[in-house]
Parts: C-alpha cells; sequence; structure tokens
C-alpha cells in the first residue's frame, strides 16, 4: 500500500507555519489542532523545515521560557527527511523507526502534497490486519 492511499484516506490538508512565528505561537496553532507537528513553508507547496512536539522540548530545555518569544526557525529541523506519494508504508515505517521520528512530509518532486505521522501509519496498519481477519473468517465460513 502507498502512502498516496493513506493521503487518501486521512486528507492530505497540511497545517503550517511562518518560520518567523514564536515558538509560543506554533504551541497555540499545535494544541487547537491537536496535531504534534507544523510544516514550516516557504512561498507555495514547499517544506522549509518541520517544527514538532521535540523541537519545543530541546528549546525549553536549552533557552527555558524564553524560548517560547523566539522564532520557530530557530528551532524548526531544517531539510526533513521526506517521503514520496508513491513510496509503501513499510518505507515510511522503516524510516520513522530508524530515524527516530514520527512524522513525514510527504513530497511529489518540490511540491509538498501532505504529511502522514506514526499513528496514521500504525492505524491503517490495524485496518489492514482486521480486513485480512475478516476475509478469513468469510473463508473459513464458507469452506
Amino acid at each position: 500500500m502507498s502512502i498516496q492511499a493513506i493521503l487518501n484516506n486521512k486528507g492530505a490538508d497540511v497545517i503550517a507555519i511562518d518560520s518567523d512565528q514564536t515558538v509560543e505561537q506554533a504551541l497555540q496553532m499545535m494544541n487547537e489542532k491537536a496535531i504534534g507537528a507544523l510544516v514550516v513553508a516557504g512561498g507555495g507547496q514547499t517544506c522549509n523545515g518541520i517544527f514538532t512536539e521535540r523541537d519545543v522540548m530541546r528549546a525549553l530545555a536549552q533557552h527555558g521560557a524564553a524560548a517560547l518569544e523566539e522564532s520557530v526557525c530557530e528551532h524548526m529541523t531544517e531539510r526533513p527527511q521526506s517521503i514520496a506519494l508513491s513510496s509503501g508504508v513499510d518505507e515510511a515505517m522503516g524510516i520513522m523507526t530508524q530515524r527516530r521520528f514520527r512524522h513525514l512530509p510527504v513530497m511529489t518532486g518540490d511540491s509538498l502534497c501532505g504529511i502522514v505521522s506514526i499513528g496514521d501509519l500504525v492505524n491503517y496498519r490495524i485496518q489492514q490486519t482486521e480486513r485480512e481477519a475478516a476475509a478469513m473468517k468469510d473463508y473459513i465460513a464458507t469452506g
């Protein structure tokens, strides 16, 4: 199954923030949207970075409460690992496991077309397992 199928199911909307907004503004946006990461967008559909809960933790650990007034660009992850729309779920899970992060921007060439989280991928796997179990039950029942 491809990342395209995941985005078709969950939607391809991306919540983005400008790099000059503050960490506090980013936190408010993440809280309002109940998400763990924001894409730091450039002009158009580009991805200049990603700002995650882990970036917030590091900023606070290094700078204390003053980090809340600093800009997102000072603490974002620049040039984040991304994945192609045509990539498989297993590949995405492998990247996330190996690199120890939970969000992957999805790119087509240089254009941002979505974001997937480990939760999206796990949810897909659970649904896939349930479908397979139901198919097996039907097969056994019909002999």
